[in-house]
């Protein structure tokens, strides 16, 4: 490509690019924003004459021109603060990239004013499209809201609940069925665990698989072993205490996240439990707190970062084509991480 010298005293637009490359306005946009709808070659000559010239995308300019906003929201109902903000962060990181920028909205279901605030928050900031967080994303009233207002979204869950353009799903029920197979490769067979709030599908996801492979290994999970917790540090601290209290005591504890798997680890040592020795803990997630903590904490490895990346991803994709592009399903795996909390049962 010959070299292009910006000339005029005047920054250079979007129709200049255009000009210089000999594509259209909506081509020069669908390099911007990363679309994969252009060819390598068209793409080379965008980027290169972009960078030679010093166009740099104005966002008013953007929304005046495409009609519009070049502004996604992140809806969430969520205790557990780390996933949320890994989330974000995959979500920032596809939004740098295409030239969007995000809102955040957390909500509480419980309100009577959930729904209504969602449908303003969506207005009041004239969203191109929202990602939604769960249990929220679980919510099939939120998700008629949006449909309502013509607003595209994209949904994260551990199951498919929305056609295939709609969902980004992780898969749960393989992390939850490893600790399962880990525990009793280890030998332990009194094992506790502390679930995650039954209103959110994650909790139900990794009980049921971790109950199905430690029944494959013939190891029944007692009910008074089992303790719902809220994923918070403080749920996990006061199941953790129900658990470590009884007799026979178990000898590893499953706790479905790091947060409530931080909390066990509180009431071991208040109680003189000694961590790995005495006591196993897996977690579920492997947020930063899993090396965190001493010993470091066996989990599962959820890639919410991944997660909100592919969401956002999938997201401006529809949002700058013409058609409903991203049909084909996304996800990913969730896998164990084994440190130095799981050893096997003393004796």
């Amino acid at each position: 490509m010959e070299a292009v010298t910006w000339t005029l005293d005047r920054p250079p637009t979007i129709n200049d690019v255009a000009r210089l490359a000999h594509v259209s306005k909506k081509t020069v946009s669908r390099v911007i924003n990363q679309s994969p709808f252009v060819n390598e070659e068209t793409r080379t000559i965008i980027n290169g004459i972009i960078e030679q010239i010093g166009y740099v995308p104005s966002p008013q300019a953007r929304g005046l021109a495409f009609q519009r906003s070049f502004l996604l929201g992140l809806v969430y109902d969520n205790p557990n603060a780390q996933f949320i903000v890994n989330i974000q962060e995959g979500v920032l990181a596809a939004c740098r990239l295409a030239g969007f920028e995000l809102v955040v909205h957390p909500c509480d279901q419980k309100s009577p004013h959930f729904l209504n605030d969602a449908k303003q928050f969506v207005q009041r900031q004239n969203l191109d499209g929202v990602i939604v967080v769960p249990p929220a994303s679980e919510n099939p009233q939120l998700v008629e809201v949006l449909r309502d207002l013509g607003c595209r979204y994209v949904r994260l869950s551990a199951v498919s609940l929305d056609e295939a353009a709609n969902m980004v799903v992780y898969n749960d029920r393989q992390g939850a069925a490893e600790v399962a197979e880990h525990l009793a490769a280890l030998g332990h067979r009194d094992i506790g665990f502390i679930a995650g709030p039954s209103r959110h599908r994650s909790a139900h996801e990794r009980r049921e698989s971790f109950v199905s492979a430690l029944k494959s290994h013939g190891i029944t999970l007692r009910p008074e072993m089992v303790e719902e917790g809220a994923y918070t540090f403080e749920s996990g601290e006061v199941c953790a205490t129900r658990l470590l209290t009884r007799e026979p005591r178990p000898t590893a504890i499953f706790a479905s996240n790091d947060e409530m798997a931080a909390g066990v680890y509180k009431t071991a040592q208040r109680l003189g439990i000694s961590i790995p020795r005495d006591l196993t803990i897996v977690g579920f997630d492997d947020s930063p707190i899993a090396t965190r903590l001493w010993p470091s904490l066996t989990t599962v490895r959820l890639p919410a970062k991944d997660l909100g990346r592919l969401a956002a991803e999938k997201l401006i994709i529809r949002i700058s084509s013409d058609e409903e592009e991203g049909h084909t399903a996304t996800g990913v795996v969730s896998r164990m991480v084994v440190r130095e909390s799981s050893v096997p049962p003393r004796g």
